[in-house]
């Protein structure tokens, strides 16, 4: 199983991982960390070294009912930074994190290669044409409404096979658009409740049947803090708990906040 992306093979044999770079004000846990052109080169290099294959940088918070902002906003805040990274790490996999085709466009002529898209499409049509033009690596990920309502009381009749069933449509879609690197991320804490998430987790393997690759995004988030009841910032070992089971249920991308430990759990399931 593998994708390419700017050129290179990368082959999930051995699982990988996608460094975060949120450069927005008001991320659930490191918003507002990184405003200078300084301290963005040094946590991207930081992550770089640490083994992360991917970098994520997104705009937009997309934390349960995060501030909406305009796509002019969005595209001033994050364009200058695919730039600079580019510019800084001219070998980088940038992944740009976000629902809108006019930003995903702009970014990939920027030098980012892979889009990380919340909304799977749903969020603007014009999604799926625009990563069709450019033949690059999609993450169709899993979600019910937008970041503003998305926690007001989701409910399924049957959580995986719904997943499942929306993964097979938008897979059908791509395909005939002739999209041929796709990777699935079933959206933990994206219109899910903590029982939810945890049965996802429970039964992550259900999805290897599409022999795609599998991006978890767990890191730090509210379905380990609450149960936990502590925050955020205290939640690295947990993090580093439902990574490894998810590694063990199939999963080939983490996407985290802390790189340096996501690869410590790939080398030691790697040893099992």
């Amino acid at each position: 199983m593998h994708i390419t992306c700017k050129g290179n093979t990368i082959d999930f044999n051995t699982p990988k991982v996608m460094g975060i770079l949120n450069i927005t004000p008001d991320s659930f846990y490191d918003g507002g960390k990184f405003n200078s052109k300084k301290e963005i080169i040094s946590q991207t290099k930081k992550m770089l070294d640490d083994g992360a294959t991917f970098i994520d940088v997104g705009a937009y918070s997309s934390r349960p009912n995060a501030t909406h902002i305009s796509e002019k906003e969005e595209l001033e805040r994050i364009l200058p930074i695919i730039k600079l990274l580019v510019n800084e790490f001219p070998t980088i996999l940038i992944s740009v994190d976000t629902f809108r085709s006019n930003i995903a466009d702009a970014c990939i002529k920027a030098g980012a290669c892979m889009i990380n898209d919340i909304s799977g499409g749903n969020l603007d049509p014009k999604m799926f044409a625009i990563i069709a033009k450019h033949q690059i690596p999609y993450i169709l990920m899993h979600s019910k409404g937008t970041p503003q309502n998305m926690q007001d009381n989701p409910t399924y009749k049957d959580t995986i096979s719904e997943i499942a069933s929306y993964f097979k449509n938008k897979v059908t879609v791509l395909k005939q658009l002739n999209v041929k690197d796709i990777v699935l991320d079933v959206g933990f804490g994206f219109g899910k409740t903590i029982e939810h998430n945890y049965k996802i987790l429970a039964n992550l393997e259900s999805f290897n049947n599409f022999n795609l690759p599998i991006l978890v995004g767990m890191s730090r988030k509210s379905m380990l803090y609450k149960v936990l009841n502590s925050k955020p910032e205290k939640m690295l070992n947990a993090t580093s708990i439902v990574n490894t089971i998810a590694l063990q249920k199939g999963a080939t991308i983490l996407r985290v906040h802390d790189v340096k430990e996501a690869m410590e759990c790939i080398k030691l399931i790697s040893q099992l």
